[in-house]
């Protein structure tokens, strides 16, 4: 992203500035129609990317370019055309009434800057997307088989992108952007000017930097609790693992340890309620639930995760020899009530979501609220220039958003006007052979394929646009579903080849990139395991009986502690290999044995984990201890300390 100073700088904060308070006023006095919102918001959103982010390696870095200007206009106008003429929109009646040439060279026009913001601020592979969907669209009907649709006109194809209320540029996702997803991202930004991460790093410290692998801990604890004020992974990494990674490599972690476990730890962050990401907010405009039926249904899914990963941390801290963080170190209790007062936005927001306020209106107020409850305290009261520096970044982050998710809904567009969808329904359905967990899987790798190369919430968006219908088939409650996409989607942001999450941390620990990726996912494996349950496990969801719920946790928490013990190959001491495959058996066992009921798998699993606590105790009142190795303790080849 460029820097731009000066006057310049100084326009484009301002409209970022203006466009937020435009969309926060909306919050809380009321959103106009649809097709008028997603026009305003696109037509202030989308042209700040071409000034923000350069066209290539060669464009200057400190200043917009005529070409860039001039895209900025480009996106600007057929905005301002559908604001203008959305009555004549509403009226017209689809595929009958013809375009106008205006129409058509807006139409055009738009749909091309979109994919170019996309290329510029997203990624090159959702801009192919777009491209190759629209390429399908004009050759549909000369292809064979399931691949084959009527033909398209190119007024057909401009009116679905262009001119279709419900969906293409200004659908359903483009004004979930402008309401739920606007409105979140505002919060989120003042609540990390405030302070906040202060107040999570310290309370992280406190309660985990005292025990085994201390820092690692500091850093898990940090990062979920960032997690539930922010929906991006790659901030939560950059946010909290400048601060974790440094301390972990100092007290014996070596750069890719740390990295590894920092990204696992920050890629989770999108699954902690109530601020789960841009994906979550759609998620429920998509199966028409309230959000606060889907923070409730993903608030074990997310424990469950961290539980995994303080696991692994505490058994790999436990062979590496690394204890607690000195208590000079650590941040006293005064010290966290100093920043506790900020809590008090966060628990509005849920208070107000659970008493069923509109989702946006229950941001606007804690956004409100974050700004006077700051201002209790001199240190984190927040000056007229801290406040809009904060509206400005939560409005570069929205425009980033706002690329994305329309791109996203150029996408479904296609998938849904034309044949595609059942074309790869099809090939799915046939490859699964009926067979329940097979289609899961396949659907698996399909979203963790998409989002190697593009964000969380396009992969998730076309994900559940082709899997999900599979799914339901077999009876599975939708917001499970979702929920099991949701989390896939979310995980290929720490998955190799391309894991940004993880480019980040390594990146902070001068750790290799691909490496760290792998640890990342070594470390993240909970979640893939939870991410399979949700197909499975109705009490990941908090339905059932309390026994259920119950079992299901005991079940699942035991599953991944086992896993976890077993891969790091220690527990009460160093685990001999045919011991590291019984612990990992008996995990998959407890937590993935799906034709087992979950009241047995629990019971087993508390048992076994019973019996690893038990020895654990003995070997300690023996005096055992864990021998630090120094080739796991230094850095190898290639890696700063």
């Amino acid at each position: 992203m460029r820097r731009i100073e000066g006057i310049p700088g100084a326009i484009l904060g301002l409209w970022s500035v203006g466009a937020v308070l435009l969309h926060l006023y909306f919050a809380g006095r009321g959103y106009p129609e649809p097709l008028e919102l997603a026009a305003i918001h696109l037509a202030l959103f989308v042209p700040p990317v071409f000034l923000l982010f350069p066209a290539g390696a060669n464009s200057p870095t400190d200043r917009a370019t005529v070409l860039d200007l001039v895209l900025a206009l480009c996106a600007f106008v057929p905005n301002v055309y559908i604001y203008l003429n959305q009555e004549q929109i509403y009226e017209r009646t689809s595929f009958i009434d013809p375009l106008t040439t205006t129409q058509y060279v807006l139409g055009t026009i738009m749909v091309l800057a979109v994919v170019e913001a996309t290329r510029r601020s997203i990624s090159y592979t959702l801009a192919g997307l777009v491209l190759v969907v629209i390429g399908y669209m004009a050759i549909c009907h000369l292809l064979p088989g399931a691949w084959f649709y009527r033909e398209l006109s190119f007024a057909h194809i401009t009116e679905i992108n262009f001119l279709s209320v419900g969906s293409g540029l200004y659908g359903s996702l483009t004004v979930m952007s402008a309401t739920i997803v606007a409105s979140f991202l505002i919060f989120g930004s003042l609540m990390q000017a405030s302070g906040m991460s202060r107040l999570f790093g310290n309370f992280g410290a406190v309660t985990g930097g005292r025990f085994t692998g201390g820092p690692a801990k500091v850093a898990v604890i940090s990062s979920a609790l960032f997690g539930t004020m922010s929906g991006s992974s790659v901030a939560n990494v950059v946010v909290t693992g400048s601060m974790s990674i440094p301390l972990m490599k100092r007290l014996g972690f070596r750069p890719v340890f740390a990295a590894g476990i920092e990204a696992a730890a920050s890629v989770g962050g999108p699954l902690m309620p109530p601020v789960m990401g841009a994906a979550a907010f759609i998620m429920s405009e998509m199966i028409a639930v309230p959000y606060s039926a889907i923070i409730i249904a993903a608030a074990m899914g997310a424990v469950l995760y961290y539980v995994n990963i303080l696991s692994a941390v505490h058994y790999e801290s436990k062979k590496l020899g690394i204890g607690a963080i000195p208590r000079k170190d650590l941040p006293s209790l005064r010290d966290l009530g100093r920043d506790a007062h900020l809590i008090i936005p966060l628990a509005l927001l849920v208070t107000l979501m659970m008493m069923r306020f509109s989702p946006y209106l229950a941001a606007f107020w804690a956004t409100i609220a974050t700004v006077l409850v700051a201002a209790l305290r001199r240190h984190t009261r927040m000056n007229p220039r801290a406040i809009l520096v904060a509206l400005r970044d939560g409005g570069y982050l929205i425009s980033m958003i706002a690329v994305a998710v329309t791109s996203a809904g150029i996408i479904t567009a296609a998938l849904t006007s034309t044949g595609l969808l059942l074309a790869f329904t099809g090939m799915i359905k046939a490859a699964a052979g009926g067979s329940l967990f097979l289609l899961a899987l396949l659907i698996a790798a399909t979203c963790l394929f998409l989002g190697v190369g593009i964000p969380t919430t396009p992969a998730y968006i076309i994900t559940a646009a082709i899997g999900a219908p599979l799914i339901a088939e077999y009876n599975v409650p939708l917001i499970a579903i979702h929920l099991f996409i949701f989390y896939f989607a979310v995980l290929a942001d720490a998955s190799p080849p391309v894991a940004p999450v993880a480019d980040a941390a390594a990146t902070i620990a001068g750790a290799p990139a691909m490496t760290t990726g792998f640890y990342a996912c070594r470390f993240a494996l909970g979640g893939f395991v939870t991410g399979m349950a949700y197909i499975y496990e109705p009490g990941l969801i908090l339905t059932g009986s309390l026994v259920d719920i119950i079992a299901t946790a005991v079940a699942l928490s035991t599953g991944l502690v086992l896993i976890s013990a077993g891969l790091a190959g220690y527990a009460w001491g160093p685990l001999p290999a045919w011991l590291r495959l019984g612990f990992v058996t008996a995990g998959c066992f407890c937590s993935l044995w799906y034709t087992v009921p979950v009241l047995q798998r629990g019971l087993v699993g508390a048992a076994l984990v019973g019996a690893v606590i038990v020895m654990s105790l003995l070997a300690a009142a023996r005096g055992a201890a864990a021998p630090l190795r120094p080739s796991m303790a230094h850095p190898t080849e290639g890696e700063i300390r």
